[in-house]
């Protein structure tokens, strides 16, 4: 890819629906399994509810019983198309994968893709042997998503950038997560969260510095949301458990 950094086109914009109408907005990206490709976004995303609570998030308590995703076009990068996928089977059943030690308490699902015609799929799975950059607190990463559903230009993301708030050696909250500060908002839910390097000399997991000629990516984890209303600390699912998500999904 050219001219535009990666991430911005991997980040995809979803609208939440019931029945064809519009309930509220949302970032996922796409981690393939061989020949599968799954969608990753917040489970709060799928199920229209509040984790913690249960409550409808829509102020008409409408549940989305199917996503549209803003997808890349096949070979045409710069030019979107919308697809539509079911969230439930005919007897209500949820379509979408949860963590099989987690389940619900994670706040991230797996959504098999079916409908992918002219669909270019550009899986955050390709950095898994990606180097591994150092990570701690104070360093620098993105959100790279949709607040308030807005795009930036066409349906690029935009990228919030923060830091990292806790130490990512330990689980915050005894589940996969850690914190970053920084400014998230509504339509951010289900963004990676990136560490993004233009460049030059980075600084490496293992103590060593390496020298790149061009932009490097290392993804961290998915976004879900601030811990409360009055902070800007914001949630963090490891991407370690989500690839534990996709590889248990049939």
């Amino acid at each position: 890819m050219t001219k535009i950094a990666k991430p911005s086109a991997q980040s995809l914009f979803l609208q939440m629906q019931f029945n064809g109408n519009a309930i509220a907005t949302g970032t996922g990206f796409v981690y393939s399994k061989g020949s599968d490709h799954y969608l990753i976004t917040n489970r709060h995303n799928v199920t229209g509810r509040q984790p913690e609570t249960g409550k409808p998030l829509s102020a008409l308590a409408a549940i989305p019983n199917e996503l549209v995703i803003m997808h890349n076009r096949k070979g045409r990068l710069g030019e979107w198309h919308e697809k539509t996928e079911k969230l439930l089977a005919n007897n209500d059943t949820p379509l979408w994968h949860e963590h099989p030690v987690h389940g619900e308490k994670m706040d991230c699902v797996a959504l098999r893709l079916t409908s992918l015609d002219d669909v270019e799929i550009y899986s955050y799975n390709e950095y898994d042997s990606a180097p591994r950059v150092q990570l701690g607190p104070a360093d620098c990463v993105s959100v790279v998503g949709f607040p308030f559903g807005l795009m930036a230009g066409g349906a690029c993301a935009i990228w919030a950038t923060g830091f990292i708030a806790s130490e990512p050696a330990f689980d915050f909250g005894d589940l996969p997560l850690m914190l970053i500060d920084c400014r998230g908002r509504p339509g951010q839910s289900g963004s990676p969260v990136i560490a993004y390097r233009s460049g030059g000399m980075v600084s490496m997991e293992d103590g060593s510095t390496a020298a790149f000629n061009g932009p490097i990516t290392y993804p961290i984890g998915i976004y879900s949301g601030r811990i409360n209303d009055q902070s800007d600390l914001g949630l963090v699912w490891k991407m370690q458990a989500i690839r534990e998500l996709v590889s248990a999904c049939p």
